[in-house]
């Protein structure tokens, strides 16, 4: 039996959980409308799940939605009345931005200041690669 032959029937052989990549699957957004404002009461455990600071991701949200916003008792109130289905679409925008690794396509990541630069540094394969600060 050739090498390529022993590799393809190795490959057909590894269950298809193990080759799959979506073991990383972002929360979905939870939240009401009190008056005029949104409150999403699952933001401290999206900040978790995703493994950024809090403050991070609001600063994110507040420039991208152009609300104002804060985290009160373990809730984000922001100041308009915005779908869950928009601030769901920002923050996978956040992921992709300031989470998700260019090269392995992996979220696990961290944000690195160095020398003033803000670097997201991949600790699965490696990488690095500077990231336009919010």
């Amino acid at each position: 039996m050739k090498y390529e032959e022993m590799l393809n029937r190795a490959i057909a052989r590894i269950p298809k959980k193990l080759v799959s990549n979506e073991r990383f699957e972002i929360p979905k957004v939870i939240g009401h409308f009190e008056g005029n404002k949104t409150v999403i009461t699952n933001f401290l455990q999206i900040a978790n799940t995703l493994n950024r600071k809090p403050e991070h991701i609001l600063k994110f949200l507040q420039r991208e939605l152009a609300t104002p916003g804060e985290i009160k008792n373990k809730f984000l109130y922001l100041g308009s009345r915005i779908p869950s289905q928009r601030i769901n679409e920002k923050i996978e925008e956040y992921c992709k931005r300031f989470v998700i690794c260019s090269e392995c396509k992996r979220p696990d990541t961290k944000l690195v200041k160095e020398r003033g630069v803000l670097t997201l540094v991949c600790h699965a394969c490696g990488a690095r690669r500077t990231v336009k600060d919010i």
